[in-house]
């Protein structure tokens, strides 16, 4: 450090020691003033200008020293100078001595703190060299942190100094108009009735709802930001109250509310209404389960009393039968259905051509719609690695799966997330000889590891080769053969396959519709970037289900978009912040597994504390009574407490015993109330009574059950 930054640190810190030292901060207090109101009073008469030009210097002393006093000295310069030139005298003080206090930082301090700092600090000051103004202006506007700290901080940054000045000048006017005004007030308080005076309540009352009406501002500044280059191509009046893009199950169930509350809705499709769930998701694949566990039972024969079972199949007829139960559904998400609803469907290709307007290429030629609010439902697709010669082998996934005719002898699946086992044992059971390919250290990693292998040991019993650990480096044709080359350890495999089934996650559909034309955001997850209320960046556009995450359920898609709908329609009077505390799903492989909340593995992650709890359905009459006694159920609890942090449950019906458990951490049930909740007998729902009976009996009082027990043998005589 420099002799001059020494002294001038010096001096700074003398200058504070003193005003400690002697007790300073005396003078700046409202009691002192209230008995000096007169004698200074009488001074300011005859000494205007000595008077502002003494309080003048003090207040920026004490601002630019980052001394406690100043939102006093505010007050009180209302009180002695009037609003007028109150605020005049202490918008220019707290501006001068703030940037003074700015300056000192950054001379003292800003080149050894980059120095140091400097990697970690790099997006704080590619922030602030692009948006430092309007930063500082929020900070000044809406005061989370102190000024005092706000000064010394924007010390270190690049930002600079004639910004600070002017950004903290125009910022801190309507706080200091408020602080001004109340001062004004408080002068005119001779008893303590003078307290209840309206013109005093109603300037506490403005100091009180300050910090939300500067909210306000500031919102409607960034709103203002927003739209700066749309300001000439905002119609006049709208087609539609809301647009939404994409018909599955967020689209869907966004335009079911606008129609329901008797919003008009447009809603846009550019293939097949229903979305993945219904035409290459949840629905074909819960058919071609259905018909694979069939399958399976029918080999276990022998253990319901049968000699044997014989399944005369052929695969494209399971096929068949996977798009006839499509069919079936399909009228629950058609068009003639959200029709009869009061919802405008459109069969076209959308693109966004500003906040407030879409461009349809329908069958009919092109078409603008144009809505108040729009909300965006694209969904996610299939994620395809860029592994080498992947093209070259060709290859599926669960959009283009459910058009095969002839089932492929030898199947690779790349992936061991829920897609990939949920299809891996269906094809095995269907007759495929399956290669399950996972580069984790287990298959289904978001669950525990007892849980995956749980898993892991049906699928191998049913003849699945499972490769964990395992990571696919590239395919290759050799002499017309398709290969898969993996490493295992440092060691290179080659598996031979006739079809590859990529299964290794979903990828948000976040482009091919405008959206980045206008700038919407994308998050760090590569989805659309949305705020609690599911607001994009524009404030008139949201987002919801997979394109928006941070989950990728149908069951979350309608859960968000219930948020995206509301908020979009009312969100001028309300707007609801979305809920994620408790999101559950289900993996249909056999047995299934049902979670909801925390497991294990995030708990230790997040170091939060717990009790397990467990019971395994080896042990549940109607489990043996079905041949189906395997799996548990497994409960996370707050210590010494029955809340419920989580549920796991392995096994047949896992899907819909987890329902239960998601009630119970929605509504606050406790294991107690599970536990004194009549279950029929003999049914798999008992499972979840006796964990809570386990954690009961964990839990059970033992010194009074002695006491008790004492008791009995006394009333025996004994």
């Amino acid at each position: 450090m420099s002799k001059n930054k020494i002294i001038l640190l010096i001096a700074i810190v003398a200058a504070i020691a003193a005003f400690f030292a002697f007790d300073l901060g005396r003078f700046l207090d409202l009691a002192f003033f209230k008995e000096q109101q007169t004698a200074i009073e009488a001074y300011r008469q005859n000494h205007p200008l000595l008077t502002a030009g003494l309080f003048f210097i003090i207040y920026v002393a004490v601002t630019g020293l980052s001394l406690p006093g100043a939102a006093v000295m505010t007050l009180v310069g209302g009180a002695i100078f009037g609003l007028l030139w109150g605020l005049v005298i202490i918008s220019f003080a707290s501006t001068i001595g703030a940037t003074l206090a700015f300056l000192a930082s950054r001379l003292l301090f800003r080149d050894s703190v980059q120095q140091r700092f400097g990697d970690k600090l790099r997006a704080v000051n590619d922030g602030i060299a692009k948006e430092g103004a309007f930063y500082l202006f929020a900070l000044r506007l809406v005061p989370i942190f102190p000024f005092f700290a706000i000064n010394l901080l924007m010390g270190l940054t690049p930002i600079r100094a004639w910004t600070f000045y002017w950004v903290s000048q125009i910022g801190m006017l309507a706080g200091t108009f408020v602080y001004v005004n109340a001062g004004t007030q408080l002068a005119k308080i001779e008893s303590l009735s003078g307290i209840l005076s309206p013109a005093i309540l109603g300037s506490f009352a403005l100091l009180a709802v300050f910090p939300f009406i500067a909210k306000r501002m500031l919102a409607a500044v960034e709103t203002r930001k927003v739209y700066a280059p749309w300001r000439n191509k905002k119609p006049l009046k709208f087609d539609y109250n809301l647009l939404v893009i994409g018909a599955g199950s967020g689209g869907l169930v966004s335009a079911y509310i606008a129609a329901a509350v008797k919003a008009k809705v447009a809603l846009v499709e550019r293939h097949k209404m229903g979305g993945d769930c219904l035409n290459t998701g949840c629905v074909p694949s819960k058919a071609l389960l259905r018909s694979a566990k069939f399958l399976a039972q029918a080999k276990k024969a022998d253990q319901l009393g049968m000699q044997a079972v014989k399944v005369d199949f052929r695969f494209a007829d399971l096929m068949r039968r996977v798009q006839r139960v499509v069919k079936t559904v399909e009228p629950h998400d058609s068009v003639e259905r959200y029709t009869q609803l009061g919802v405008d469907c459109v069969q076209g290709e959308a693109r966004i051509t500003s906040p407030w307007t879409v461009e349809v290429h329908t069958p009919d030629g092109k078409r603008e719609i144009s809505a108040k609010s729009l909300i965006i439902a694209a969904g996610a697709r299939p994620f395809v690695p860029p592994i080498p010669g992947i093209d070259d082998v060709g290859y599926l996934t669960s959009d283009n799966v459910w058009d095969l005719k002839d089932l492929p002898k030898r199947l690779v699946v790349l992936g061991g997330g829920p897609i990939g086992c949920e299809l891996a044992q269906a094809f095995a059971r269907v007759g495929a000889q399956v290669t399950q390919v996972e580069m984790a250290p287990r298959l289904m990693p978001r669950e525990d590891p007892e849980i995956s292998d749980m898993v892991l040991r049906r699928f191998v019993d049913e003849g699945i080769d499972v490769r964990i650990d395992t990571k696919a480096r590239a395919f290759r044709l050799v002499d017309g053969e398709k290969h898969l080359i993996a490493d295992h350890g440092g060691e290179t495999i080659d598996i031979p396959f006739d079809q590859v089934l990529v299964a290794v996650g979903r990828a948000a559909n976040v482009s091919g519709y405008g959206a980045e034309d206008i700038g919407i955001e994308i998050g760090e997850r590569r989805t659309i970037a949305v705020n609690e209320f599911m607001q994009t960046n524009y404030p008139n556009i949201y987002a919801c289900g997979d394109v928006a995450g941070p989950y990728q359920f149908t069951h979350t898609a309608a859960h968000t978009a219930w948020y995206a709908s509301v908020n979009a329609l009312f969100g001028r009077f309300r707007k609801f912040k979305v809920d994620y505390s408790v999101i559950p799903w289900a993996t249909f492989t056999d047995p299934e597994v049902a979670r909801v909340g925390l497991n294990e593995t995030e708990a230790r992650e997040r170091s939060i504390a717990y009790e397990l709890t467990t019971y395994g359905i080896d042990d549940l009459d109607r489990a043996i009574a079905d041949e189906s006694a395997e799996g548990l159920v497994k409960v996370l609890t707050v210590p010494g407490k029955d809340k419920v942090l989580g549920a796991t449950i392995v096994g047949d019906h896992a899907g819909d015993l987890i329902i239960e458990f998601i009630l119970a951490m929605r509504h606050g049930i406790g294991l107690n109330k599970i536990l004194g909740t009549i279950h029929i007998y003999p049914t798999w729902a008992e499972a979840n009574k006796y964990a809570a009976g386990n954690w009961k009996r964990a839990h059970a009082p033992q010194r009074i059950l002695e006491w008790v027990g004492r008791y009995h043998a006394w009333s025996r005589g004994a």
